[in-house]
């Protein structure tokens, strides 16, 4: 592997070389060059056998529809490096997992050594600060309230407030379990999450499924956000990029730049599908998350014969609203194709079970998280529309940065290894979630099989900050510990003190589903009875259950009944509470068919979140939510 590199790496030298002097010295000769004409024209005979091993190793890759020269050089190029650099951080963060109490060490210093000349940095002394203990024991464990007025005066332009330098954006979180937040995104949050997690994670995904070297074309499913402006001119919105901003980055995917710049979801997820069914040779489809995966599977179902008209007639449809140039120079691409509109459509006809497959047969990934939240959606992936095809989970993120990255890629279990100069970490123990300054842990204190609150202090200005997330330590990497997510604090039902955790719930309804004959689970919520008033008239404090199901109209008594029976089972608590009578039994509602579509399109408009970063609520803490969801029952 390395001699081969090795040797294209020179033979991309030479060709480089020999072009720029091609190009210096096409019009004067080679002797403009200022080397002797024998160097000159051994160069040129060096960088032709270079180009020919290159284009060698092209066509061993090719496949699929007629590229352009510069498309497959420029892809095979940012997949040669690519791959160099993730091997390269692959052994730095191996390297580190041998000693994370020093990595651990010296992220935290460098951070606040950058950030000592700010307004908080000189309020807790981070220049005197010399290890993790003294800033363990100076600076408090924090929330998000301890940052909201230092962050509105950053927006209004103060500057040195929390870091050293203006942030890139203005951050909103997705708004999961409560109001979003607004938050700092920087350069060095970026740099991070690139080189310690996409690259790395590229790396792990092409030793485990050695096809996605192959110069295939990848279908992303992006969705361009909304930014506004702060008072200083800083963008608000969600912390994600345009691909269109990377315009070295286009050639990998099968969605023309124009499209990427299409403000309506609707219309841009049309046209990512348009363009993918026109390329048979789709290696990968890559999102961030699995419902958007998911979403897009369902608007294929919806639309397919509209779109296999505009591939076989070589047009876009009218329908979308796209301004006259962007529709312009996607028309240009599409040529008709007849041949292709047959294939698809005799596979549409043959139906949706294993569609991916039939479609692309070349297809080797879905690149997309589906833990947490999202493990209901790739499990109807896999079950359903994408059936035979490998699904890898890369990352552990959130809006505050790269927490971890999945090294396991072909294990069913989600599991991440936290990246030690990423985050310093500290672990808050379950037991302790409830007091205000608890002790916390640091990596080489925390113990297998537990369950501990992250709390991290990162690239952009949050220091000992709860994050919100439960996560269970499952092993170590060397020194460092490996973590499946559990559950969000704020995504838990707690009518009477039971606890009971989105992970803990979502198993009890698979359970009941399971029995209840034909039934499909596509979406779920629940909400507490507190938030939901006279909606559902007078009663003890009980689960409202909201379920979305294919294969059934209708629920019985038993049926509903059946949940509360499998979450008693799986809670001790929960079922103590039920024996007493103080928590009643659950209310199981079933919605009409798109009530969680619907859902969706609310949640984002009220936060402002993108649908790239969008996360069903699973326990609603909205009255117009739920209410919404009550509109929408059918049983």
């Amino acid at each position: 592997m390395t001699s081969s590199w090795v040797r294209v790496a020179l033979s991309l030298g030479i060709a480089v070389l020999s072009i720029a002097i091609a190009i210096t010295g096409q019009k004067q000769g080679s002797l403009s060059t200022g080397m002797p004409p024998p160097l000159s024209a051994a160069l040129g005979v060096f960088s032709v056998a270079g180009m020919a091993l290159i284009w060698r190793d092209i066509n061993s890759k090719l496949k699929g529809e007629k590229r352009t020269l510069s498309s497959l050089l420029s892809q095979y190029f940012a997949v040669k490096l690519v791959g160099w650099l993730g091997r390269r951080q692959r052994g730095k963060l191996e390297a580190d997992t041998l000693n994370v109490k020093q990595a651990q060490e010296e992220t935290l210093l460098r951070r606040l050594r950058k950030n000592a000349d700010t307004c908080y940095g000189r309020q807790y002394d981070f220049s005197s600060i010399k290890d993790s203990d003294v800033f363990r024991a100076r600076h408090p464990v924090t929330t998000y309230e301890h940052y909201r007025e230092l962050i509105r005066r950053i927006a209004v332009g103060e500057e040195k407030v929390i870091i050293a330098e203006k942030p890139l954006i203005l951050a909103m979180t997705s708004g999961t379990s409560g109001a979003s937040a607004m938050l700092l995104s920087t350069k060095d949050t970026n740099t991070e999450f690139f080189l310690q997690g996409v690259s790395v994670c590229l790396d792990a995904m092409r030793r485990a499924f050695p096809a996605t070297e192959s110069l295939q074309r990848t279908t992303k499913f992006f969705y361009t956000p909304t930014f506004r402006q702060s008072e200083a001119g800083i963008p608000i919105g969600p912390n994600s990029s345009t691909p269109a901003s990377s315009r070295h980055m286009l050639n990998l995917y099968t969605t023309p730049a124009p499209a990427f710049e299409v403000p309506s979801e609707k219309d841009t997820l049309y046209l990512h599908l348009l363009f993918a069914l026109k390329d048979p040779s789709v290696g990968t489809l890559e999102s961030n998350f699995a419902s958007t995966v998911f979403y897009a599977f369902s608007a294929l179902q919806e639309r397919w014969q509209e779109l296999v008209e505009d591939i076989e007639q070589g047009k876009i449809s009218s329908a979308l609203a796209l301004e006259p140039k962007v529709r312009a120079s996607l028309e240009a691409v599409m040529k008709p194709d007849p041949g292709r509109a047959a294939q698809l459509r005799a596979h549409f006809q043959e139906g949706f079970r294993g569609i991916a497959k039939r479609l692309w047969p070349e297809l080797h990934l879905v690149l997309a998280v589906d833990s947490g939240s999202n493990q209901i959606y790739g499990e109807m992936l896999r079950e359903n529309y994408c059936q035979g095809v490998p699904f890898y989970s890369p990352f552990y993120a959130a809006t505050e940065g790269l927490i971890g990255v999945n090294l396991w890629p072909e294990e069913p279990s989600r599991r991440y290894l936290l990246c030690p100069r990423s985050m310093f970490c500290e672990f808050l123990p379950e037991g302790s979630l409830d007091e205000e300054q608890p002790h916390t842990l640091l990596m080489g204190e925390v113990e297998e099989g537990q369950n501990y609150e992250l709390v991290i202090t990162n690239a952009s200005g949050l220091f000992r900050y709860r994050i919100g997330d439960i996560v269970k330590v499952v092993g170590f990497h060397n020194q460092c510990p490996v973590v499946e997510f559990q559950y969000r604090r704020g995504q838990m039902l707690n009518v009477r003190g039971e606890k009971v955790s989105e992970k803990l719930f979502l198993g009890a309804l698979k359970n009941a589903v399971a029995q209840w004959p034909g039934a499909h689970l596509v979406d779920y919520c629940c909400a507490e009875s507190g938030i939901l008033g006279d909606s559902i008239g007078g009663s003890d404090p009980h689960y409202q259950v909201f379920v979305e199901l294919k294969g059934v109209r209708n629920l019985t008594e038993e049926q509903r009944y059946k949940l509360d029976v499998c979450l008693q089972q799986d809670s001790a608590v929960y079922k103590s509470f039920r024996i007493k009578g103080s928590i009643g039994p659950m209310r199981v509602q079933l919605v009409a068919e798109g009530a969680f579509k619907e859902l969706r399109k609310q949640m984002m408009a009220f936060s402002n979140t993108s649908p790239n970063t969008f996360k069903m609520h699973r326990v609603l803490r909205r009255k117009e939510y739920a209410d919404f969801l009550l509109g929408k029952t059918v049983s």
